[in-house]
């Protein structure tokens, strides 16, 4: 096959007719390649983008793969052309099943998963298709009962520690909306296996070919039933509701570990044996940090980022990005850094379009903020993380768990400054440092309670110059980001994991049959590298089974 690159079809008002679409496509390809147009026996789009370089004017970018005879006697004739070139399709080779050696049905026999976030659900998927029939702990709720429990706590500020949106099936990223670009190298088609499964699970079929693949918070939890339906029916099992106590270790290897169920008492701990422990717990599993850190696990502090969620009109985004247009074919992004020698980077993170800044506590008397789209991206604003990198000049990074203190500390400072709701203020007011006491010309985009306030002083003196900086700066970029009116959340805290979990090559740790994984173990920084990272362990576990299972 061949591969085609830089072809440009102009944008339309009315919406993209995808056989109209097509038929464009495959005479652009036939004049590239100059040939006719009936020799062209597939075309398959690989990518698509939007290029804003000549805005107003827009245009879809695309990559095609296209099968059309006498392949090789084209690529000779357009040798020179580096839009042409030859197609060498990107498959995942799923391991080989655990064929004839089925597990018996022995618990200590079955990898136990803790965790059902991206990282644990990808490996769930692998292993159950390798016949392992692994078994999901997770102390959450299914998607279903946890959607219910996130709408009630915005609507009444009524946390429930184990149901939120930190926990739960899904993972924290369910209520970070289903962005699924990343930027990790991907020479096996990983990436690719983990877009095709979530296609294929009830995702919109573009996030195959869309440079920023998208679900929504909405969907997603439509995506997560039917994933863990199609582990069920491969031999796996989850347990809701239940969370690891402690894991048992002996003579340096995984024995089993101990849980309690939603309706144990405080006393009550059920033993499980298990000899392959995947530990998918999440960023936000502080309680399990700290127990594994009493049980001796090899982990390390390690730097991450925190600051503020700001919010924009998306018109205003729209405009900046695009030009001035009647209808965004899709509600414009935008991504940003500022980084000078000697001083803090800040850059932008999590960006949503059309997006809400959601409530994303999950400890009592602490906040944190996050944002999420629904499918639609409709709201009326954008908003995203704006962070400085944190580290060693705010906790002992000797401390494995100092990191985790201090997102606690600032969370426990921002649920004092909006007395429980998310404090928020005004750009104008921040440089002014004084409190906001109304909105300016556009309201927030919120789920759960905001209170105005200020925020000056949250952040220690020399972050805020480099904030104020940075806005500053971004403000040049996009025109009207640094206005007085943007709205400012505090604090954006959860943006990856302040503890990983050490492993080695074989992506064990130290103790024997114990698996960190993810973005909670310190691996991975997104719903697709975590997910990725979820197939890597579970690679590594049906290689061991391999060897070893007779």
């Amino acid at each position: 096959m061949i591969r085609l690159t830089q072809l440009h079809l102009p944008v339309s008002s009315e919406g993209q007719d995808k056989e109209e679409e097509r038929r464009a496509l495959r005479k652009k390809t036939a004049s590239l390649l100059g040939i006719p147009e009936e020799r062209i026996k597939t075309l398959q789009i690989l990518r698509r983008s939007i290029d804003a370089r000549k805005k107003p004017r827009l245009f879809y970018s695309y990559s095609l793969a296209v099968s059309c005879g006498k392949e090789e006697k084209l690529l000779r004739r357009h040798a020179g052309d580096n839009r042409i070139s030859a197609y060498h399709p990107q498959r995942y080779l799923l391991p080989e099943p655990i064929a004839g050696r089925r597990v018996s049905g022995r618990a200590e026999e079955k990898p136990v998963i803790i965790g059902s976030g991206p990282a644990g659900i990808f490996a769930a998927y692998l292993l159950a298709l390798a016949g392992l029939q692994p078994l999901v702990i997770e102390r959450g709720k299914t998607v279903d009962e946890r959607m219910a429990d996130v709408e009630a706590f915005w609507r009444t500020g009524r946390l429930d520690p184990s149901s939120n949106v930190q926990f739960g099936e899904g993972g924290a990223g369910t209520f970070s909306d289903g962005k699924l670009n990343t930027q990790v190298r991907d020479p096996l088609g990983r990436n690719r296996f983990v877009l095709e499964t979530l296609a294929a699970c009830g995702a919109p079929q573009e996030i195959l070919i869309d440079a920023k693949p998208h679900i929504g918070t909405d969907i997603l939890v439509l995506v997560m039933r039917n994933l863990r339906q199609k582990i069920i029916d491969l031999g796996g099992s989850f347990r809701f509701q239940t969370r690891m106590t402690r894991p048992l270790i002996r003579e340096g290897r995984i024995e089993g570990l101990y849980f309690r169920g939603e309706s144990s008492s405080d006393q009550e701990e059920e033993f499980l044996p298990c000899s392959r422990l995947v530990l998918a717990i999440g960023h936000s599993a502080r309680d399990s940090f700290e127990t594994l850190y009493k049980e001796q696990v090899p982990m390390e502090a390690k730097p991450f980022a925190l600051g503020f969620r700001v919010e924009h009109p998306q018109k205003m985004i729209d405009d900046s990005q695009y030009g001035k247009i009647s209808r965004p074919p899709v509600p414009a992004s935008y991504k940003l850094a500022r980084s000078l020698p000697g001083r803090r980077g800040v850059y932008s993170f999590c960006m949503c379009p059309g997006g809400y800044v959601v409530n994303a506590s999950s400890e009592t008397g602490r906040l944190a903020v996050n944002g999420m789209s629904y499918a639609d991206r409709g709201s009326a604003n954008a908003n995203s993380a704006i962070v400085l990198t944190v580290g060693e000049r705010e906790f002992d990074m000797r401390d494995p768990l100092a990191g985790m203190a201090y997102q606690r500390e600032m969370e426990e400072r921002a649920y004092a400054l909006g007395q429980g709701s998310i404090p928020q203020q005004l750009w104008g007011d921040y440089l002014a440092n004084r409190p906001s006491s109304s909105y300016g010309s556009f309201a927030s985009c919120a789920r759960g309670d905001c209170r105005l306030t200020n925020l000056r002083g949250f952040l220690s003196e020399d972050m805020e110059a480099d904030l104020i900086d940075a806005m500053s700066f971004f403000g040049k970029k996009i025109s009207g980001f640094d206005d007085e009116n943007a709205i400012l959340s505090a604090v954006e805290s959860r943006t990856s994991s302040p503890v990983r979990i050490l492993r080695g090559e074989n992506f064990q740790s130290k103790i024997k049959g114990l698996y960190p994984c993810g973005e909670g173990a310190g691996y991975a920084g997104g719903i697709t590298s975590a997910a990725m990272d979820g197939l890597k362990v579970a690679e590594a576990i049906i290689r061991e089974y391999a060897d070893t299972v007779t």
